[in-house]
């Protein structure tokens, strides 16, 4: 199959400038719908399916080959090779902001700046660093998906948004996860979950936006000054807001912080 339809590319913009999305774990490009069309003015836009996610050829999700996120890695420069993309913004949200420092480091000459948001480099807490999690948490999580997926996904999908007070944010997020193949989320998962790629920060040279809510379940503050502090020429933006999907809960903030740090002619270190 032609690479663009695996991963069901959509081009749109009036920019030359190449602007590209890549969503969440349990999420699609459609989750990008209320930031990307701000940017296709001056950009041209570009959003991708992850392969096992959205509309994406599920049948090529292999579950060797996927066992780290170095493959959605390759995954995304084979798009950009496709295409022949040069300059590249990549925004990634949650895993895919880990995915795009791989293929940063994989192919630096590729990339103009990176935005990542609600970043994790490693979920699980370790001596000297916090991820928000213990080995008991992740596994009693990744336990509660096998048992009985659907409800996981109701139970969880409002921790994750952290809006109470919008309860349709966590409709749209449970929907969206009760769309993905249980089988391949809960692999997903387990890769998300497990990985650390705390070692990856310092091989990036791409300047770096890092976008962080004030509060969140999945990466406390504590991850996003870390990540400040061992990816050079980042730039740490914690946005007013709740939750670890700040492009749904807070779009015009996310849009705000994004095209300040793409006004940067050099990035100031903070």
């Amino acid at each position: 199959m032609d690479i663009l339809k695996r991963h069901n590319v959509t081009i749109s913009g009036a920019g030359t400038q190449p602007m590209v999305f890549v969503h969440g774990f349990g999420c699609d490009q459609r989750m990008w719908r209320q930031v990307a069309p701000a940017f296709e003015p001056n950009y041209q836009v570009i959003l991708l399916d992850l392969v096992g996610a959205g509309q994406s050829d599920l049948k090529v999700y292999d579950p060797a080959r996927y066992s780290s996120l170095d493959a959605h890695a390759a995954d995304v420069l084979a798009v950009l090779r496709e295409l022949e993309l040069r300059e590249v913004i990549l925004v990634g949200h949650s895993v895919s902001a880990m995915i795009a420092v791989l293929a940063a480091i994989e192919e630096p000459n590729r990339f103009h700046r990176l935005v990542l948001v609600a970043p994790s480099p490693r979920y699980l807490n370790d001596a000297g660093y916090t991820g928000g999690f213990e080995q008991a948490d992740i596994e009693e999580l990744l336990a509660a998906m096998n048992d009985n997926y659907l409800g996981w996904s109701g139970a969880i999908t409002p921790v994750i948004m952290g809006h109470p007070d919008h309860p349709e944010l966590a409709a749209e997020l449970n929907n969206s996860f009760c769309s993905t193949d249980p089988t391949i989320a809960r692999h997903f998962a387990r890769v998300t979950f497990l990985s650390d790629n705390r070692a990856d920060l310092p091989l990036v040279r791409t300047p770096s936006l890092i976008l962080q809510s004030a509060s969140d379940a999945l990466a406390p503050l504590a991850v996003g000054t870390y990540m400040q502090r061992y990816l050079p020429s980042s730039h740490l933006v914690v946005l007013d807001t709740s939750g670890h999907c700040p492009h749904l809960s807070a779009p015009a903030a996310t849009i705000a912080a994004i095209s300040h740090f793409l006004s940067f002619t050099h990035i100031p270190l903070v």
